[in-house]
């Protein structure tokens, strides 16, 4: 089909290097230049046209962005569950054996040495207590990580938790319970 500018009446030949819709010679479009021919033409032409490469660089960002609110999600999820098992470990830890001491837990190794003289204190003064070695329980280190560990002995006296050793302070703490004498 022979196609002539309605604007500059340039005759467009077969070797013109210009899209369709626009004249080679003086760049106007021919829509503009009054043809709605080749503007109907164009639109069906965009109607069948199959996604570009931009198309697809959008649905990547999507799902990359999908991805990483499921990451989000999942280390969210993952910092909720540990926060909740050491909440539990604490509300456990709060119960309380027949003459009213609170329950106490020592979460420490065989080897340490602060945890033998911790042993050694609560049996000498009538302490009872649970001695949990985080080396050789999975449970046990699993707590012991959400208590906050980072050294050892803690020591938990119902929901009040010490890390180290200090024969001042667990006195002070266990004093009711203490055997005299």
């Amino acid at each position: 089909m022979t196609r002539i500018c309605p604007k500059c009446n340039y005759i467009r030949k077969e070797t013109d290097d210009c899209p369709e819709w626009q004249c080679p010679a003086c760049q106007v479009a021919y829509m503009k230049a009054g043809d709605d021919k080749l503007m109907s033409r164009i639109s069906e032409q965009r109607q069948n046209h199959t996604p570009s490469t931009t198309s697809h660089f959008n649905l990547w960002k999507y799902l990359l962005v999908a991805i990483l609110i499921g990451g989000v999600s999942i280390q969210s999820y993952s910092s909720w569950h540990q926060k909740q098992l050491a909440r539990r470990a604490m509300l456990e830890n709060t119960q309380s054996n027949q003459n009213g001491q609170p329950l106490v837990v020592l979460y420490g190794t065989s080897w340490c040495g602060y945890c033998a003289a911790a042993r050694t204190f609560f049996s000498e003064n009538g302490i009872q207590f649970k001695d949990l070695d985080i080396e050789k329980s999975q449970e046990a280190s699993e707590a012991y990580k959400n208590l906050g560990g980072g050294g050892v002995p803690v020591i938990l006296i119902g929901d009040v938790r010490f890390k180290g050793f200090s024969e001042a302070h667990l006195r002070e703490e266990l004093a009711p319970w203490i055997h005299k004498g």
